[in-house]
């Protein structure tokens, strides 16, 4: 199984429309093409919930209580993200919890996942010891200590939360709920911050205006497909980019490109191009990762627009991790590089200061922090990143983003 949950969904307005089937979590790369299928089906708007279960198949059985119930596919989307990070001792507390409550209702589940860790389930009663550590780290958490272990007769007092009742009977186990609250961590409206993936930034969204009561900010994840920035706004009732205030979260960014950022005065105008710089970095490897630092170095840019060129455009430069001088690169080229067959024999005669001094003068290379780098593209490098910033600046500000502008 390569999904968490498939949902079977369907528009209870108009059955004839057919049955729409989607495996959560929904992949990135997939998940626009995922609204455009459920909005020919008059499905998947951004905030209602729109969507008709018609079944559902997870490992999670307890969920089929949703069958038959109303829900918006970022509901399930972020529902089953939570649950695909789950232990499987997290897995048998949340479904327990979930029958013991009786739960039928996604806000419900979201918020489930939030608090199950809490309860203690009971799936095999001949090992107490396993027993009582387990119902202690559900009580104590991470105050827990290993002392407070070691002095306490775990068999004894596993068979007194037994005895002691308190425990219901569910198929996932007998299960004691240890006081838990359904806590509303999730309003039904804007999403708490989860980082499913690694992503290189994450914004806080709020609207301009402010937030209104039982209004929570919203998160954007980035890189991010289209159709996600436009929801995640209008989520929190931002319908222009203009009208959005934005925060950096935290970022995973390389110290040097996030210095060639302006990422204390961020503005919602700003998402389309972090977006795709975001886009066009987190490809890259270590090796090319590397050499963008060292390539937006060289070309002292700055801003999102200019950074996201130069990760496009990073087979036009040459780029040597680690060495600082002239010597070094003339022993690198001739040893390393391929270009010549190099002889050991033969050490003692090389110049490679001076060959290296040859190559930076007809290169037009630089020396700095990350190693060493050179561009040999078509056209000036100076040329390049006029036109390129200028045509992407004027692409970012024309930017629709799926109807926000």
């Amino acid at each position: 199984m390569n999904y968490t949950i498939k949902a079977t969904l369907i528009n209870a307005q108009d059955p004839e429309r057919g049955q729409t089937i989607i495996h959560f979590p929904i992949m990135d790369s997939q998940y626009d093409q995922v609204i455009e299928m459920l909005r020919s089906a008059e499905l998947g708007f951004s905030v209602n919930r729109d969507c008709t279960v018609d079944e559902i198949d997870s490992r999670y059985s307890v969920l089929n209580t949703l069958e038959g119930t109303l829900v918006n596919v970022d509901q399930l989307d972020y529902l089953a993200k939570r649950l695909d990070s789950f232990r499987d001792s997290e897995a048998h507390q949340f479904e327990a919890m979930a029958h013991k409550l009786g739960i039928s209702h996604i806000k419900d589940f979201i918020n489930l996942t939030f608090c199950c860790q809490q309860a203690t389930v009971i799936t095999d009663f001949s090992d107490l010891e396993s027993i009582w550590r387990s119902h202690f780290m559900n009580l104590n958490g991470s105050l827990a200590r290993m002392e407070e272990l070691e002095d306490l007769d775990g068999a004894e007092t596993a068979l007194l939360l037994i005895d002691g009742g308190g425990g219901v009977i569910t198929p996932y186990g007998v299960v004691y709920d240890n006081g838990m609250v359904l806590e509303q961590h999730y309003n039904g409206h804007q999403f708490p911050f989860y980082p499913y993936n690694s992503r290189l930034m994450v914004l806080e969204i709020t609207p301009k205006r402010g937030l209104t009561e039982g209004t929570n900010p919203e998160y954007l994840y980035l890189p991010a497909a289209e159709y996600k920035i436009e929801r995640a706004l209008l989520r929190v009732g931002v319908s222009a980019l203009a009208d959005a205030r934005v925060q950096l979260k935290f970022d995973e960014l390389p110290d040097i490109i996030a210095e060639a950022l302006d990422l204390e005065h961020l503005s919602g105008g700003d998402i389309p191009a972090f977006n795709q710089m975001c886009q066009a970095i987190d490809p890259l490897g270590e090796a090319d990762t590397e050499k963008l630092k060292a390539v937006v170095l060289m070309t002292e840019t700055s801003g999102a627009v200019s950074v996201c060129q130069l990760a496009e455009a990073l087979d036009q430069f040459d780029f040597v991790p680690g060495i600082q001088t002239p010597e070094e690169y003339g022993r690198y080229m001739i040893q390393k590089s391929g270009h010549f067959e190099y002889d050991e024999n033969l050490d003692g005669f090389y110049d490679y200061r001076r060959y290296g001094e040859q190559r930076i003068q007809e290169e037009g290379g630089q020396f700095n922090e990350c190693g060493y780098v050179a561009y040999h593209g078509e056209i000036p490098l100076e040329e390049l990143m006029r036109s390129e910033s200028a045509e992407q600046s004027q692409q970012y500000q024309g930017s629709q983003m799926g109807g926000l502008t």
